[in-house]
């Protein structure tokens, strides 16, 4: 499953992941990228609320369907975070997590780490710090 993961506190608001993004869909809002955060298909509101169920689950990215859809709005309107916005010709974009290569484009071109690929690689950093920090504090008691 495709995950795509944001640890604000390394962004440093370069605006690459912006740039790289094919479909326009990462936005740069008070110096934390907003995109889709593809939220399970049962709970997510832009897929449930979609009239011509032009919106779909594929490899756990939630993505739409154009030629499905008829451009009604309603999916921008019920997205929580604002992270699906209409283009010039009325029809809605949002991150597809990259689908179509290896990995989203925005992780490989992120140059501090901000922006991972899976929930386990955030997890395993900060097992590994915490158990850095758990070793200092032992080493200060056994002195």
């Amino acid at each position: 499953m495709r995950e795509l993961i944001l640890s604000p506190e390394l962004c440093d608001e370069c605006v690459k992941c912006e740039r790289i993004c094919p479909r326009n869909a990462i936005r740069l809002l008070n110096g934390v990228p907003i995109f889709c955060m593809h939220c399970a298909p049962e709970k997510a509101p832009c897929l449930n609320i979609c009239p011509e169920n032009a919106i779909i689950e594929k490899e756990g990215a939630i993505i739409i369907d154009e030629e499905k859809c008829v451009g009604c709005g309603l999916c921008r309107d019920a997205c929580p975070i604002g992270a699906i916005y209409m283009d010039e010709h009325g029809t809605p974009r949002k991150c597809d997590l990259c689908i179509e290569y290896d990995k989203p484009l925005c992780i490989s071109i992120c140059p501090t780490g901000a922006l991972i690929e899976s929930s386990e690689d955030l997890l395993s950093t900060k097992r590994d710090k915490l158990a850095t920090e758990l070793k200092k504090i032992k080493d200060l008691i056994q002195l």
